[in-house]
Parts: structure tokens; C-alpha cells; sequence
């Protein structure tokens, strides 16, 4: 393989892999403690938060539920944002544990609308949380969180935010945006394998854990909480992505988390920018575009299964299909974490050469 270039899990530094190489330590002992320690401090750095921040050994989707469980109860009245494949998974996941989940649905490639988000609020007073996924990378859609986190602390609501494909990647001021849960995963834009979920926790959301009902063991905060405390995890943790994760949070402040920033929306911009030259048509809308992954519509002939399969055994380029109703519609290109200028341009050399053999028949 060439390059991976699909929404997750994304390509991992040298020097994250010779990390995770190294021997076992024991878990409760002091060298993983001053580990365990700098990688969370360092954690917030990025998420830009003085809040507690919790590594947990899980996916994304874990730390969705990590969230869930330890914020509500059943029967809460929960608003669920909704523009794509995750948006609807988080619903799915609240819902499983009894919390009474309304959805307001946006379409597939737009960004949520604030105003309508505010409008559902004013509805109905006794909604209590609304989630929202930051980074939509089944559609290539990030929204305007900002404004969202304004009107949902306006209307006195707990803010749980899915940026697990963003924070990192784009910029997320977590203290800033007064975001209450908010959960990222290794295996995006940190640079780490996948096996850990990062959780920020705010004093609203820990009020909120004191009232919730939903059963909850091994994704419990206040356990993780009180382990952290002696720099430990409550359960035996994933000790191999933590290495690599303490060397990747080395690597992204060494850059400078500004700069990280500014490198996404540069190739972002050159990703979204070479495809329209080749004729395609992007499928996010633009003013709202992910800058760490790209959507691209089928249009004149273009079969974009063709696309991703020729790209991958013909030149060793892995791209991302489309999910659920969007399979066979579109194709992604992830752009986060291990990327620069030259892997995207790479990347739209070869898939010029690689249209016309998938059908298209534009420019």
C-alpha cells in the first residue's frame, strides 16, 4: 500500500509505531503513571480545556456511549442533531439505554442549521441534552459548533459534542465554546492506532453524572476519575496506544497546535480545490467542508466503486466508499493527522489518470 487515504484509521508517524513497540510495563507502577500524567496534561492542551480529560481504552463509539451513560437516565428528553452516518449512531446508542431521543435531521451534505436547533429547543422545554457530531465524516460536513454551543448553553442545555474526527484536526476550544462531553478517538487526526477514546468532562456535565440513571461499570467517570488521580487507569489499559499516543501529543505540540490547524485548511483547500479541476463535483456543501475529509459525488459516468477498487489494486491508494444510503454515490478522501501537500497531490495525479478508466466522461 501506497497511501492511506480513507477517513480512519489514518497513517501513523515512525516514530508513533516505534513507541508502540516498545516492551510491557507494569501498569500500576511508576513509569506508567509519569506517562499516563503527561499524555493527559498534554491532552488538554489540545482539546484547550482546563476540564478533566479521561483516556479510556475503547473506540469512538465507546466513548459515544461513555458519554451517554454517564450524563443521563432514562426517559431524559435528549435532542439529537442529526446530518449523516454518526450523528444517527449516537442517537442509537442514547436510545438503547431508555433515553427518549427526538431527532431533528438535516440532510446528508449540509451543515445543521443553529436556528433550527434553537427553534426545536424553544418547542420543548424539557430536552435536557443535545448531542451533535462536530466533524461528519460520512458526508464531509463539519458544522458551525460554534454557534450551536451558543444556543443550546443559551436555552440552559448540556452540549455533548462528537469531534472524534476533528479535534486535533480542527480547532475545537473546548473551554472557549463551553462544551459540556466531548469525545475524540486515536485513530483520526492524534496519529495512533485505533484503542483509545478521549473524554473532556465539564463541572455542568459532572452535575449531570450525579443525577444520571443509566447503567454504567466499565465507561463510569468517576472511577476513571479517581484512578487518574494516581495517574492509573480503573481497568487494564491499552498500554501499547498510550506509548504511542504520548509520542504523537509530542509530535502535534512541537508543531504547534495553530499550525496544525493551518496545515488542515491548507490541504483542505488544495483537496476540494484539485478535485473541482478534474471536473468533479464535491458533495459536502462548501461553505461548511471538512478539511480532514472529502466527499465527492458521482456525476457524468463516474462509478465511484471503480474509483476506490482501481485506485487500490492498481496503485496502492486507499480511499473511502460511501456509507449507508451514500454507498456507491460517493467517494471520501481523508486529509487528517500524517498528511501533507504532497500526499494530496499524489493523489490527484493518480485519480486523473483513473476517471476516465472508472467512467467519467467530464473534463
Amino acid at each position: 500500500m501506497k497511501q492511506l487515504r480513507i477517513p480512519g484509521p489514518t497513517p501513523c508517524p515512525d516514530e508513533v509505531l516505534k513507541a508502540m513497540a516498545m516492551q510491557m510495563i507494569n501498569h500500576r507502577g511508576p513509569e506508567f503513571v509519569a506517562t499516563m500524567n503527561r499524555a493527559t496534561e498534554n491532552l488538554k492542551k489540545v482539546f484547550q480545556t482546563q476540564n478533566d480529560v479521561f483516556i479510556l481504552t475503547g473506540s469512538g463509539t465507546g466513548g459515544l456511549e461513555a458519554a451517554a451513560v454517564n450524563t443521563m437516565s432514562p426517559g431524559d428528553k435528549i435532542l439529537s442533531v442529526q446530518n449523516g452516518v454518526f450523528g444517527e449512531r449516537f442517537a442509537t446508542i442514547a436510545s438503547a439505554f431508555g433515553a427518549d431521543v427526538t431527532p431533528l435531521k438535516f440532510e446528508w451534505g449540509q451543515a445543521p442549521d443553529p436556528a433550527a436547533i434553537e427553534k426545536a429547543l424553544a418547542a420543548d422545554a424539557s430536552i435536557k441534552t443535545v448531542l451533535v457530531t462536530h466533524n461528519e465524516t460520512s458526508t464531509g460536513v463539519t458544522c458551525d459548533l460554534k454557534t450551536i454551543s451558543k444556543v443550546v448553553k443559551n436555552a440552559g442545555k448540556l452540549l455533548v459534542v462528537d469531534a472524534i474526527s476533528s479535534l486535533s484536526s480542527i480547532n475545537l476550544p473546548v473551554d472557549e465554546w463551553q462544551c459540556d462531553v466531548v469525545i475524540s478517538g486515536s485513530q483520526k487526526g492524534w496519529m495512533v492506532p485505533p484503542g483509545l477514546v478521549f473524554v473532556s468532562v465539564s463541572q455542568e456535565a459532572w452535575k449531570a453524572y450525579e443525577n444520571a440513571r443509566m447503567p454504567r461499570v466499565y465507561w463510569d467517570f468517576s472511577r476513571a476519575k479517581k484512578s487518574l488521580e494516581k495517574g492509573q487507569t480503573p481497568w487494564t489499559p491499552a498500554v501499547s496506544q498510550i506509548f504511542a499516543l504520548d509520542a504523537a501529543l509530542t509530535m502535534i505540540l512541537d508543531e504547534g497546535i495553530e499550525n496544525v490547524f493551518a496545515r488542515h485548511i491548507r490541504i483542505g483547500e488544495k483537496t476540494r480545490n484539485g478535485l473541482k479541476a478534474l471536473g468533479l463535483k464535491l458533495f459536502a456543501d462548501e461553505k461548511h467542508a471538512s478539511n480532514t475529509v472529502t466527499s465527492v459525488q458521482s456525476s457524468n459516468g463516474l462509478d465511484t466503486k471503480k474509483v476506490t477498487t482501481i485506485m487500490r489494486d492498481e496503485y496502492g491508494i486507499v480511499l473511502g466508499g460511501g456509507q449507508q444510503k451514500l454507498d456507491g454515490q460517493i467517494f471520501r478522501i481523508g486529509h487528517m493527522g500524517l498528511v501533507s501537500e504532497n500526499n494530496i497531490d499524489d493523489v490527484l495525479t493518480t485519480l486523473k489518470a483513473v476517471l476516465p478508466k472508472a467512467g467519467f466522461s467530464g473534463k
